[in-house]
């Protein structure tokens, strides 16, 4: 997978895990697509109901502070959303978008992306093109380790796939 294209969930900075997965909206795997439509209930309540197949979540600085809940991107990518971008991550965040098979890209340009985009993201090269307005903003590429992990859709299924060509 390396060209992604969707619209664009454009928010600004400090969006924290609480917000896309709110205390009390989780209480297991049993319950991902229950606790899914809580996702920026508070901030933007009409999120989880136009996610779109495909669609793009773009944000500021600081995207995902906050604790350490995996379900944050778990609820992200069980609503649609097929790819993350950022200006700056909180590192858990980051690393657990990868673990559960979203792709985060690091965008010094993810300010200019506007709410409802098109966008067409290259993970591969960092490249993100706005057909929107028209624009191409040059991105930190996924290295190709941590997009192994989103190939096998998450890192369990990555370990699992490699455990099994080990025994």
């Amino acid at each position: 997978m390396s060209i992604i294209k969707g619209s664009a969930w454009a928010y600004g900075a400090n969006i924290d895990t609480d917000a896309l997965a709110p205390i009390g909206s989780y209480s297991g795997a049993d319950n991902i697509e229950a606790g899914a439509v809580h996702c920026l209930r508070d901030m933007d309540p009409g999120f989880a109901k136009g996610v779109k197949e495909g669609d793009i979540f773009v944000a500021t600085d600081n995207l995902g502070i906050g604790s350490s809940r995996e379900a944050a991107p778990l609820f992200l990518r069980t609503l649609g959303i097929r790819c993350v971008v950022a200006k700056s991550f909180a590192r858990i965040f980051y690393r657990n978008c990868f673990n559960i098979g979203l792709p985060a890209l690091v965008c010094p340009n993810a300010a200019e992306i506007a709410k409802g985009d098109t966008l067409a993201i290259d993970t591969s090269t960092g490249e993100i093109v706005d057909e929107t307005q028209g624009t191409t903003f040059r991105c930190q590429p996924i290295p190709d380790h941590l997009m192994s992990i989103v190939d096998e859709g998450g890192l369990m299924p990555y370990l699992e796939k490699k455990l099994a060509k080990s025994a």
